[in-house]
């Protein structure tokens, strides 16, 4: 046997189990990584696969174990009853809380208007998906019921279309999956995050999701876009399109969308009303800017602005000062706030217990799959409750050929555990079609009764050889899915609430009634991520440049004020600003910290800033496992004035340095084990995406790691033929003492 191997000392800790179960006085040791292994691990997948991910049928356990409940309660065709009462019984599916119950009714119901198409019929205040501090009631004020349109959800769950399991304590059965006769996972917008993973899925309207699956089915090469022009939100709103980002997203399941509120302009008041707004954001978020922006006087053409929302829906009314443009002052607000926002799409769905992140059509692919799998499912079962039918029908057939006989035989036995053999062997037929001729009653027990019983055969027989003959026609299985979404899009079918915006269509308007002052400044970055701009005038009056206390100077340059900013962070992202956006400092000041003004995550850490100019050029990444990445700066300039870009570059090792370079020049590159090389940038071949891995600058020993990377002019290094490379990779050489100085980094190129 394999001895196992020894783990080291520092991955192992101590666990006190003395207060445990009543245990005293033992002190056990456990490797860290098999302490993970036994508890987070189960953990994670748990989330995962039983809390935040949906799965084909567009549902998370917590919406199918409420629903569910639900249809058992009988309120799919009852009134209404209290939402109280709703939850208490959910609780014998989901073992949790009474409120994180409540909070998923609340998501489903009809009320909050998060969904195109709601589940629950509610009754009472359940709040507003475009509202953040609008509170829904206690649930024992509000009553509900299922909707109709949940007929399409348990149409077939008795009919054997789905496994049914065992609950947390095995006390009741209930679906693993619920039989959706559409692809709900479309339709219904679904968020989750899980452990080390997330799903965000946007919604598409019904119509269009049937339309596209039916077309998928009869044409595999169909063009999703001809049928599915963009997601439709609960929220309305106008969806900007652009071709190639949808295309990216129905192809990988990842992207984003861009959105925009609806507004309108009234003359004689001379405000602006707003009545539909994106999805991602609320009414609150969209205030709070608005007023930020208007104490910091960078937007002085609204008098006030209030919400009005009330039974009539969303209002967000503007009052404009004499003079002011709505069309342009929309546009400014566009620009500024939330009213324009992106929808990140992430379609991360389980599949057979799997998460995969899919594109629209494969996701369409793998729910026809299983949605066929379902309808033969149901199929099988009809059959055999006919062919059930038509044995016991058989047997009452058989009777009918001396209804004497039977009633002598009966008469005759004088046991009545003997009645039914009696009657199997006087007309032999088996023991189920004896105990239904044993229980017909006497005033049935006529000619005209069992004719017209028994006229059924033929029908069932006709019947039972249709299913069969559908179950082995894959084209007529296709026909059943297609009827089914065919009269689902008919009965349920419902207009676009979100309006499709071409880009082609959108008028511009840049900051042309408030041009950015340009004039010459210097930047300074300390390496705990606080940045200065500082005027000519201001750098010749100030003395030395303040630091907090353990920070210095981590990289200085002259530009200008109109300049754009990228700063590259820890976590994988791009910040873009400009300079404009900077109070003009002084050298006795901290300056702005960056992850507070630019609103970066908890945890996230400014890595290196550059200024792309007018996008020409490339940005060189360098990371700690000695590979280099030479990325377009046009990759990173973006139409619209999108704050941050996720994915900048590669999560395959940590980013040292990055750098923005108009032209290809010689590097200097420094490692752990004092090494270095001298290459050309010149060597590296520009890559389209933004996070590709690189290829392979230095040859790393073992433990070793890129520390360091300067331009060879600011290297300081005397001796640089020494360290020169005409190709790469290349382990360098080892640095002596006198090129192994202090070095300063700068932005000169």
């Amino acid at each position: 046997m394999a001895r196992k191997k020894k783990e080291p000392e520092q991955n192992k800790k101590k666990i006190d189990t003395s207060g445990i179960m009543g245990l005293v006085g033992s002190t056990t040791e456990q490797a860290i990584s098999e302490t993970l292994e036994i508890n987070y691990m189960p953990y994670a997948m748990s989330v995962i696969v039983s809390r935040a991910i949906p799965e084909i049928d567009g549902f998370k356990p917590s919406h199918r174990k409420l629903l569910y409940t639900m249809y058992k309660m009988g309120l799919l065709s009852g009134g209404r009853t209290k939402s109280a009462n709703i939850v208490g019984q959910t609780m014998r599916l989901n073992p949790h809380g009474d409120a994180a119950i409540y909070e998923t009714m609340v998501r489903l119901a009809k009320g909050n208007e998060t969904l195109l198409h709601p589940f629950v019929d509610s009754k009472g205040n359940f709040g507003k998906v475009y509202s953040r501090d609008m509170a829904y009631a206690a649930s024992r004020y509000t009553e509900a019921k299922l909707d109709s349109f949940c007929h399409e959800l348990f149409r077939d769950i008795d009919s054997d279309t789905v496994d049914m399991v065992d609950n947390y304590d095995a006390t009741m059965k209930e679906p693993s999956l619920l039989p959706t006769s559409f692809p709900n996972v479309l339709v219904s917008a679904n968020q989750g995050i899980a452990v080390g993973m997330a799903s965000n899925i946007c919604s598409f309207n019904l119509k269009e999701v049937c339309e596209t699956t039916i077309a998928l089915m009869e044409n595999p090469d169909h063009d999703v876009l001809e049928t599915l022009p963009g997601p439709d939100f609960s929220t309305g709103g106008e969806l900007i399109f652009d071709e190639n980002a949808t295309r990216e997203i129905y192809s990988t399941g990842r992207g984003s969308f861009k959105l925009r509120a609806k507004w309108r302009y009234i003359k004689e008041g001379n405000l602006i009303e707003i009545y539909e707004i994106p999805y991602s954001t609320t009414t609150e978020v969209i205030m709070d800017k608005v007023a930020e922006l208007m104490k910091a006087g960078k937007i002085k053409e609204i008098n006030d602005m209030r919400d009005e929302t009330d039974l009539g829906g969303l209002k967000l009314t503007i009052d404009l000062k004499r003079g002011v443009e709505p069309e342009k002052l929309m546009q400014k607000l566009f620009r500024l706030t939330t009213l324009q926002d992106s929808f990140p799409c992430n379609f991360n769905i389980l599949i057979a217990g799997m998460p995969r992140v899919m594109g629209v059509g494969e996701i369409l692919e793998e729910w026809t799959a299983w949605r066929t799998e379902c309808v033969k499912r149901r199929i099988y079962f009809q059959i055999q409750k006919k062919e059930d039918r038509l044995h016991l029908l058989k047997g009452l057939e058989r009777i009918l050929l001396d209804i004497d006989k039977a009633i002598r035989i009966i008469r005759e036995t004088e046991l009545d555990a003997e009645v039914i053999p009696n009657l199997m062997i006087g007309f032999g037929i088996d023991e189920v079609q004896a105990n239904f001729v044993a229980e017909i009653k006497l005033r049935n027990i006529n000619k005209e009764y069992i004719l017209k019983q028994t006229k059924a055969i033929s029908d069932l027989e006709k019947e039972i050889a249709e299913l069969k003959g559908i179950l082995g026609s894959h084209s007529k299985l296709q026909k059943v899915i297609i009827g089914e979404l065919k009269k689902v899009a008919e009965t349920y079918g419902q207009p676009r609430k979100t309006e499709i915006l071409y880009e082609n269509s959108l008028i511009e308007a840049e900051d042309e009634d408030e041009p950015v002052p340009d004039y010459p400044v210097t930047l300074f970055l300390s390496k705990e991520g606080y940045l200065k701009k500082i005027t000519a005038q201001s750098l010749r009056m100030s003395g030395e440049q303040k630091f907090k206390e353990g920070d210095s100077l981590r990289l200085s340059v002259e530009t200008s004020n109109k300049e754009e900013l990228l700063v590259f962070t820890n976590q994988f992202q791009c910040y873009k600003t400009r300079l404009a956006d900077f109070e003009d400092g002084k050298a006795s000041q901290l300056g702005d910290y960056l992850p507070q003004k630019l609103g970066m995550d908890p945890g996230e850490s400014v890595i290196q800033v550059v200024l792309p100019g007018d996008y020409k050029g490339f940005v060189l990444f360098f990371f700690e496992n000695g590979k280099a990445a030479k990325v377009p700066l046009s990759a990173y300039e973006t139409k619209t004035n999108r704050k941050k870009l996720t994915g900048a570059y590669s999560d395959k090792s940590p980013l040292v340095e990055a750098f923005a370079l108009t032209e290809d020049t010689q590097m200097a590159v420094f490692t752990t084990d004092s090494r270095a090389v001298i290459f050309s940038t010149a060597q590296l071949l520009p890559k389209t995406t933004r996070n590709t891995i690189g290829v392979s600058v230095v040859s790393l020993k073992k433990k070793a790691a890129v520390c360091q990377v300067q331009l060879l002019a600011n290297c300081g290094i005397t001796n640089q033929s020494r360290y020169r490379s005409r190709n790469i990779p290349s382990a360098g050489a080892p640095l002596k003492e006198e090129d192994a100085q202090e070095k300063q980094i700068s932005f000169e190129v």
